[in-house]
């Protein structure tokens, strides 16, 4: 085996098989869960003087997917900011099945923040205002954008109901100062969340929102939807006021549906129904005695964070964070959308990796800083008994925890361990 060679531990020869328990970090030790049957596997292995050098990285069945099962079929886009498209950082990977990757407008990578909204989540983005005293164009917003349609979403065309949802967290001043008017105490009147454009979208006009906009002379939180492209739009306004559903500094969960057969919108807040009326009367969306469905045509894009994905504009910013956003081609039940809220806790976190590397007779093992708490334990063998704290150290730098110790003359194995 040559240096930097790894290999799994049920490849090593005159290994002892480990059990899940012994390996499985107490963190994610469940009285209410079964315990993994995966066996844990290497994370790194280096042959140094001769000498063997282990660590694990436990591989758990117990770290399932958030997402429902019976709601895959209809997941058409899901966004999680915990997947960069491979060959651009400054793109978010689609994990729906339309596969319509997000670009991150004028931020790019650094839109990404440590800060999940839920447990097992890392990662959440960030859009803000840039500069809110000169007219440009460089607010950290989300989205994409085709004027013709964006033919992935071609899911969302001709559908009798729509439901958006996801963790919303304000973060800054909000509403944001007008930059697109020359008055210096002028203020959109909308705070940009979520939502899927129209198929004639000039990057502001949608078919589905989730939004906080002025309803009378208040900012509400609104679901606001538009059956028909060249037809008018509905407004379903919360009740209660928008600070008290969105506290600032706070992850909330939100969700809202889009009957177009029956006319019907409702909102949702951390699973719960929303007190909430239409802003209007009448049969705003034409709706038949028939089966009523959306236009034929594929949504413009996606907007997130404000409107204009393609940024020719900056228009209602919102200074927040956003995570896992997910869109479906159907209305979700009430009960279907409690269940999805509930699901981002009952899935126990991914353990930590702990990667190792070595140099000069000396070895580093680190681990990612959203995992503190957790110690670095070794042991000589794998047979059963005490794991021994690691007398090294820590240190932080950056996004990483790392320990260097000298390699010794006795085999090692590391772990790491939530006490």
């Amino acid at each position: 085996m040559t240096v930097g060679e790894t290999r799994a531990l049920d490849d090593l020869p005159g290994q002892p098989e480990p059990s899940a328990r012994m390996m499985r970090p107490r963190s994610l030790q469940s009285p209410n869960r079964a315990l993994s049957r995966s066996r844990p596997r290497l994370s790194g292995l280096i042959r140094f003087g001769g000498f063997l050098i282990f660590g694990f990285n436990l591989v758990s069945s117990a770290c399932a997917d958030v997402v429902l099962p019976g709601l895959v079929t209809n997941l058409v886009c899901r966004y999680d900011f915990e997947h960069p498209v491979t060959t651009n950082a400054a793109r978010e990977t689609d994990l729906g099945f339309s596969k319509t990757d997000l670009n991150l407008i004028n931020g790019g990578a650094a839109m990404r923040v440590a800060d999940g909204a839920y447990p097992g989540s890392t990662n959440a983005l960030q859009t803000q205002q840039i500069n809110s005293t000169t007219s440009g164009n460089d607010d950290w917003k989300a989205g994409v954008y085709q004027t013709n349609g964006v033919a992935s979403l071609s899911a969302f065309a001709s559908v009798a109901g729509i439901t958006l949802m996801g963790w919303v967290k304000p973060t800054g001043t909000n509403p944001n100062l007008d930059t697109t008017t020359a008055a210096t105490n002028d203020y959109y009147n909308a705070i940009g969340l979520f939502g899927l454009l129209s198929g004639n979208s000039e990057g502001h006009g949608v078919r589905a929102l989730l939004e906080i906009i002025t309803v009378g002379t208040n900012y509400q939180l609104v679901a606001l939807g538009r059956r028909l492209d060249s037809g008018n739009s509905l407004t379903l306004a919360a009740t209660n006021d928008w600070p008290t559903l969105l506290p600032s500094n706070t992850w909330t969960h939100l969700a809202a549906t889009f009957d177009f057969d029956n006319g019907v919108m409702a909102l949702y807040r951390n699973g719960s129904p929303l007190g909430a009326t239409n802003t209007t009367t009448g049969n705003r969306w034409n709706i038949t005695a028939g089966t009523d469905v959306t236009s034929a045509t594929s949504p413009a894009g996606i907007k997130l964070g404000g409107s204009y994905p393609q940024n020719t504009q900056e228009f209602n910013a919102l200074n927040g964070r956003v995570d896992d956003l997910m869109f479906f081609n159907r209305v979700l039940t009430a009960g279907e959308v409690q269940q999805q809220f509930a699901s981002f806790f009952a899935v126990t976190s991914a353990p930590p990796v702990l990667a190792i590397s070595q140099s000069d007779g000396y070895v580093t093992l680190s681990w990612p800083t959203q995992s503190a708490g957790f110690a670095l334990e070794s042991r000589t063998n794998l047979a059963p008994g005490d794991w021994l704290s690691v007398s090294n150290v820590p240190a932080t730098n950056g996004q990483t925890i790392s320990a260097t110790l000298p390699v010794s003359a006795t085999q090692q194995f590391f772990r790491l361990n939530k006490p």
